[in-house]
């Protein structure tokens, strides 16, 4: 696969097929491909918790809200929830302002993700602090995102904006569709 396809084809993917695995190597070998990702003054501050069990699944989707842009969609149900989950923390030991660190490591996860025929879906919209109680996160971490992981129950399409409307929807098949600008429209000569 070329990186253009690559990244094509890495979408933020909400439905899982809870019940395909994913292995706790796997897990691992996403979070090297994190570590193996730029650190601004190569600090390296980001920490991961990974989790393929089902109850610490569990709780962790207790945490999360997911696409704001589907107003009447509460979220994955039973069965198509994430098989896996990568929580991304910062350590204040050692930095005190973690900048982009963790979109890159994200990054790196998902196109890690999509290379291995997994989907998955970078979460920003956390209930953090329950979830630093629920699993325990000592006070010096800051937790950042949570990557979901599993095998994807849904079929993502990338179009063209029409108009100015930039929301993904799903259409009447469960097709999920995502508007992308135009390069032109990106492109610009101050």
């Amino acid at each position: 696969m070329t990186v253009l396809e690559l990244v094509t084809k890495t979408r933020s993917c909400r439905r899982f097929y809870e019940k395909e695995p994913i292995g706790t190597d796997q897990l691992k070998a996403l979070v090297d491909l994190a570590r193996l990702s730029p650190s601004a003054g190569n600090l390296q501050p980001l920490k991961y918790i990974i989790s393929n069990n089902a109850g610490k699944n569990l709780g962790i989707f207790s945490c999360l809200a997911w696409a704001g842009s589907l107003k009447d969609w509460p979220g994955p149900v039973e069965g198509e929830r994430p098989a896996g989950y990568i929580i991304i923390v910062g350590d204040r030991q050692l930095a005190t302002d973690f900048g982009c660190e963790h979109g890159i490591a994200a990054q790196s996860i998902a196109l890690g993700t999509t290379e291995m025929g997994f989907g998955c879906c970078m979460i920003g919209s956390i209930k953090k602090d329950r979830l630093a109680a629920l699993l325990r996160i000592p006070p010096r971490y800051d937790v950042l995102l949570v990557v979901a992981l599993g095998k994807p129950k849904e079929k993502i399409v990338l179009e063209e904006i029409k108009g100015s409307d930039i929301k993904y929807w799903r259409d009447e098949n469960e097709v999920h569709h995502v508007p992308k600008r135009t390069l032109e429209e990106l492109i610009f000569e101050p």
